[in-house]
């Protein structure tokens, strides 16, 4: 099947599902339920909804619930109102994206308040050791024809030996 054909249905079901809980639906353990996404699969015959819900944890369950006693008349809407000759099975599944947002927003004011932190301690701090912990070079050589050059004449030092390895 078409993945545009598909997408489109997906989204349709998604608004009739959402249009059913609001209007048709009226089971008392239903929370404040938002339909976020409705998925087909390739052959059109499964339909998962996702869907959150805002509540205690008990709240959410009976929601689930609910969503599940109500899937057939939901369904029976979804196949009137597509007119497929094969009506999708329908699956209620609980987005957790809000939460996921949450838990990340949650991690970035702990970043942020370890960086106001980290911050704080350093206003005014020293460093430890020399202030200029990096070595300085020596001095430059002197001009050749002074005399101080040494006695091979190459210009080079026993320390710049020892540094070669050698």
């Amino acid at each position: 099947m078409d993945a545009a054909r598909a997408r489109k249905l997906a989204d349709r079901i998604a608004r009739i599902v959402a249009e059913m809980l609001e209007r048709r639906v009226k089971d008392p353990r239903l929370g404040f339920v938002t339909v976020t996404e409705a998925r087909l699969t390739g052959d059109l015959r499964e339909a998962t909804v996702y869907y959150t819900v805002y509540g205690t944890q008990e709240e959410q369950a009976e929601t689930a619930v609910a969503l599940a006693s109500a899937t057939g008349l939901i369904r029976s809407e979804v196949g009137r109102q597509t007119g497929l000759r094969h009506t999708p099975s329908l699956t209620f599944v609980r987005d957790t994206l809000p939460e996921g947002a949450q838990h990340m927003e949650d991690l970035v004011a702990q970043a942020r308040a370890a960086d106001a932190t980290l911050a704080a301690v350093r206003e005014g701090a020293q460093p430890a050791g020399d202030p200029d912990p990096y070595r300085v070079p020596p001095a430059a050589d002197p001009a050749p024809g002074s005399g101080a050059e040494t006695s091979s004449g190459s210009g080079v030092g026993p320390r710049a030996a020892g540094d070669l390895g050698r």
